[in-house]
């Protein structure tokens, strides 16, 4: 992918392995105000970061009251949580879509949101939950015996634990909702309410017929390079909480 959007756009079938000379005019057509890329990418960071916030908020609770409390059906909620997250997406877009028609919801974030929110949350309260369920509550006992509420407990002596596992599942809620492309084509059709993703399909060549492969192919490394410097900055609690779940 990278190479390719090095190639100059009249290049990019050649089977060279290193263009030569390298070509930038892939990312310069990219954002072309034609392409209305940038407000695209802005949509991107907008519906991912407010589903990642959203999900971690309803899934940190969520999880903790699973993993803690003792009430009847305990599993059988679990199991169906978990259960939705298998659910096929794309058996939601025709209902999806004729729900946010009635209310007026098409071209809006939220439309873009609560679909996504609904795909990151249910793994999010699972994943959470295996992370809650292996701390020792003696942790909330102790702290709790030193003059805290349960509340306090929860915020300053399980939290801060749980960080890895927190972390790993902001990732994960996040990298999702960015990468979310069907129920995004179906409610928009307003390139300013575009996401990335959706913005990268639409885009024309010159005679709008021809793919330009080239400037997808540079999107796509844009796309990329977000994720991958997130992943980097984040590396060691990511590896930390996938682990911490395993050992015991």
């Amino acid at each position: 992918m990278i190479v390719t959007s090095l190639r100059k756009p009249a290049e990019v079938f050649e089977k060279a392995a290193v263009p030569s000379p390298p070509s930038f005019q892939n990312y310069t057509a990219v954002f072309d105000p034609v392409n209305n890329f940038a407000r695209a990418l802005l949509n991107s960071i907008i519906v991912a970061g407010v589903t990642t916030v959203a999900v971690l908020i309803i899934g940190v609770f969520a999880a903790y009251a699973l993993a803690r409390l003792d009430f009847r059906g305990k599993n059988l909620a679990l199991s169906a949580i978990i259960a939705t997250s298998m659910f096929p997406g794309i058996a939601l877009v025709v209902p999806l879509l004729k729900i946010f028609t009635d209310i007026g919801w098409i071209n809006t974030y939220q439309a873009l949101i609560l679909p996504s929110m609904s795909f990151a949350l249910p793994l999010s309260v699972w994943n959470l939950t295996a992370f809650f369920r292996q701390m020792p509550q003696e942790l909330e006992q102790a702290a709790m015996v030193d003059g805290c509420t349960q509340w306090q407990a929860f915020r300053k002596v399980i939290l801060p634990i749980a960080a890895p596992g927190v972390f790993t599942t902001a990732i994960i809620a996040f990298v999702a909702a960015w990468n979310e492309f069907i129920i995004a084509l179906t409610m928009t059709n307003k390139s300013d309410f575009f996401t990335a993703v959706v913005a990268i399909s639409q885009f024309q060549g010159k005679t709008g017929r021809d793919i330009p492969v080239g400037s997808q192919m540079a999107a796509g490394v844009i796309l990329t390079i977000p994720l991958i410097i997130m992943v980097l900055a984040f590396q060691r609690r990511i590896v930390s909480g996938l682990t911490a779940g395993g050992v015991k």
